[in-house]
């Protein structure tokens, strides 16, 4: 894939949401019609953080290559280089899935 020619401002953060499988344990099919949005996703970019009251910039916890869980209708879409993307704030980041 190519890389991502986008930097994200501040405290918002680009993913690449991760596909929905097409069969479900047991041998289901599920037609394209019946899949929801998935909640799992890659980090692509971090932008840099947000500011504190004394104007610092306070780091993001997450970085790029991690996975993560965001809600069914976080962030924005948005089409980079032809992918289509996520951009989201790092209060929308539900949790980190770690190996």
């Amino acid at each position: 894939m190519a890389e991502v020619k986008v930097r994200p401002l501040f405290d918002r953060i680009i993913v690449r949401r991760e596909e929905p499988k097409d069969v479900v344990q047991g041998g289901i099919v599920i037609p394209d019609t019946a899949k929801e949005k998935p909640l799992e996703g890659t980090i692509v970019a971090v932008g840099q953080g947000r500011r504190s009251d004394s104007g610092e910039f306070m780091a993001p916890v997450v970085k790029e290559g991690d996975k993560i869980l965001i809600g069914k209708y976080s962030g924005t879409e948005v089409k980079v280089n032809g992918e289509d993307l996520v951009i989201i704030r790092e209060d929308d980041i539900l949790a980190v899935i770690e190996n």
